[in-house]
């Protein structure tokens, strides 16, 4: 049974309008199985986020305004001492833009086209983290439903924000010092790269990724993943452009 109401007050979001109960269950699950490895990762990096905000002198219910408003680890974690320095809000800006530069290549290939509303769009362009777009970058596009893509969006989230109110919380009623969950950012994204690489078996662009890398790490230490990021994307341009072109020439051939 299928009814209008929802889709007449909502008009914009997707899985509102009249579709199958069984369907909407369905991209939850999927979305679930998708992120419940990332879960492991944001988790309790939103635990030492929620600590590390209490312990600088912040009331715990902070870790959620911090979460829902800037919504960006790394961010959020240099945002704390930014608040406490006093920081000019011109030093903030550019640091936000420099720190998140990188979200500007996951444009380039996130499934944004797939979800469909002009609200869930917007969700989906706020959403977009290191998390949600590596996830996605392992799926075939078409198999993506616009609901599995939100979903995932979602639980990313709410991994991240639920994480830091309970960290916020403990550590609120029972001060302490926990080290070593930081590492939980780098080995998160080492699991979600070996997961693309097995969905994709792709040799050449781990090898564009690492030289890039390097390249930036030699000519600008200071920037390394903004420069890191443009040589790695420019590389891609240049095999998908020589690529195409080798392709046209098979077929006039």
């Amino acid at each position: 049974m299928t009814s209008a109401f929802p889709e007449q007050c909502f008009p914009g979001l997707p899985g509102l309008e009249a579709s199958p109960a069984e369907s909407r269950r369905s991209d939850v699950r999927a979305a679930a199985r998708d992120t419940v490895s990332v879960g492991f990762g944001l988790f309790p990096l939103g635990l030492a986020f929620g600590l590390l905000l209490v312990q600088s002198g912040f009331a715990w219910w902070w870790a959620p305004i911090f979460s829902l408003t800037i919504y960006a680890g790394s961010l959020e974690f240099l945002a704390i001492g930014l608040v406490l320095a006093v920081t000019p809000l011109a030093s903030v800006a550019m640091t936000t833009f420099l720190v998140n530069f990188r979200h500007v290549f996951y444009g380039l290939s996130f499934p944004l086209h797939r979800v469909r509303g002009r609200l869930a769009k917007v969700y989906s362009m706020y959403a977009l983290t290191d998390e949600a777009y590596a996830v996605t970058a392992g799926k075939d596009p078409d198999n993506l439903s616009s609901r599995r893509v939100l979903f995932i969006q979602v639980f990313c989230q709410l991994y991240w924000v639920l994480g830091g109110v309970v960290g916020a919380v403990v550590g609120n009623a029972i001060p302490m010092q926990l080290v070593g969950l930081d590492f939980a950012l780098t080995a998160l994204f080492v699991v979600l790269a070996l997961d693309a690489f097995r969905a994709r078996r792709d040799i050449p662009t781990p090898i564009l990724a690492l030289l890039s890398a390097l390249a930036a790490l030699v000519v600008a230490r200071e920037q390394m993943l903004m420069v890191a990021m443009t040589l790695f994307v420019a590389a891609l341009l240049v095999r998908f452009l020589l690529h195409r072109r080798s392709g046209k020439d098979a077929v006039d051939a």
